[in-house]
């Protein structure tokens, strides 16, 4: 299973690559993420990732710049580039850092999982050790899309959430949130909320002092049977055997 790191500064973007794609699909697992190329260094060296998916432009420094410095300290992660057709040019400099891939923003539904599929076939061609959906921007989703979004990061460790509570705190009806949602994110929003415990559960597991049930809790699961076969759905292992592999 590969370990993946996200580098995306725009959060929604970004909480979309990390919760909206089947990264298990691909045989792979998000590991770390990152609001720009300084955090992204940081979290690469921490998590020592097989694949890292970043963003060009960001600030404070840029992906390219990031790339450059992970090859200079001998960090041979592959690099799959995202970027915007104005800065094409610009992407293609990162190839020739070692960037396996690019793909141009906002990308479609399948895209990604595709360039990552590409990747793990051309490295089982190699015999090199290493594996989404149309993210808009933030400017581009819905009022209600990003009030759910954000409801969700403040609510999903509560038991009791769900579509129905999302809703009523938006004042909107559970039908017509949830079309925009899927609509706006190709996930459904019950997928979402889902995903957002999952991968709250796995940063939590990354410390070995953190009991199974203790994680189940703090992230909304009552019965630690079905977050275990939740989790073992989403990311390929149960919570006890990813933990293991975190340390």
């Amino acid at each position: 299973m590969m370990k993946v790191v996200v580098v995306e500064d725009e959060e929604l973007v970004r909480r979309g690559i990390v919760l909206a794609v089947d990264w298990a699909a691909v045989d792979c697992v998000v590991a770390g993420e990152a609001a720009n190329g300084e955090e992204g260094l940081e979290v690469i060296r921490r998590c020592r990732p097989d694949l890292v998916v970043t963003d060009i432009k960001m600030p404070r420094m840029d992906g390219i710049e990031m790339v450059r410095r992970l090859r200079a300290e001998g960090i041979a992660a592959c690099v799959i580039i995202l970027t915007a057709y104005s800065d094409f040019a610009y992407a293609q400099s990162a190839v020739k850092l070692g960037a396996v891939d690019y793909l141009l923003k906002p990308f479609h539904d399948g895209e990604l999982e595709d360039a990552v599929r590409h990747l793990q076939l051309r490295a089982s061609r190699d015999t090199r050790a290493p594996g989404g959906p149309e993210l808009p921007s933030g400017e581009q989703k819905s009022k209600y899309v990003r009030e759910a979004m954000r409801y969700i990061a403040e609510h999903y460790n509560a038991p009791d959430i769900c579509v129905g509570s999302v809703a009523r705190f938006l004042g909107v009806s559970e039908g017509h949130l949830s079309h925009v949602f899927k609509k706006e994110t190709s996930c459904t929003l019950s997928s979402y909320i889902t995903n957002y415990r999952i991968h709250a559960a796995m940063e939590l597991l990354q410390d070995c002092r953190s009991r199974v049930y203790e994680v189940a809790e703090q992230v909304g699961y009552r019965d630690i049977t079905y977050f275990s076969s939740t989790f073992k759905k989403l990311v390929g292992l149960s919570p006890s055997e990813y933990q293991k592999r975190c340390q």
